[in-house]
């Protein structure tokens, strides 16, 4: 009899660890499927909301951030040539002129008013100090005051600024 109750227990015994291997494969098979799940949602509802932000940013950015346009040259054929007299001896100046634009539109309709535009550089250009035009500062003063005046022709003839700056491509002082 002893015989035949050792047996069922070992038989017992051997099905023990079989359902264990089976309870911790299906509690491993949940632990993964969980993990999954919370990845799955996470990466639904992450990518819906930045597809919606991708969608709103255009609109939103557009106002905010202004697209600036390339700039655009035009060149003043031909050069300035101006007459200074100093201490009674006869100086020259001869300036390639360049102005810089973003609309092309708004170019053409100041290019209507040239001859304005070049009369009043070389009004500009001859009253200036020629002893200070042989520094880079005096330089860039008058080419600070050429933009100044062409911004208020600009305004004057076609109701905004256009010319970004004036540029001087060339100076030659003699």
């Amino acid at each position: 009899m002893a015989k035949n109750d050792a047996a069922p227990a070992a038989s017992a015994g051997e099905g023990k660890p079989a359902g264990r291997m089976k309870l911790i494969i299906l509690i491993a098979l949940a632990v993964i499927a969980a993990v999954g799940l919370s990845v799955g949602g996470t990466w639904f509802f992450l990518s819906k909301q930045h597809a919606s932000s991708v969608e709103a940013a255009p609109e939103a950015a557009a106002p905010a951030v202004p697209v600036k346009l390339p700039a655009l040259y035009e060149e003043l054929a031909p050069a300035f040539v101006v007459n200074f007299n100093q201490q009674g001896r006869a100086r020259y100046m001869q300036v390639n002129v360049a102005l810089m634009a973003r609309d092309q539109a708004q170019l053409d309709a100041l290019k209507v008013h040239m001859p304005v535009l070049r009369n009043r550089l070389v009004m500009l250009f001859s009253s200036a100090d020629f002893a200070a035009l042989m520094t880079p500062a005096g330089k860039e003063a008058l080419r600070q005051q050429a933009t100044a005046s062409v911004q208020e022709l600009a305004v004057k003839e076609t109701g905004k600024p256009t010319v970004e700056q004036v540029l001087f491509t060339n100076i030659v002082l003699q």
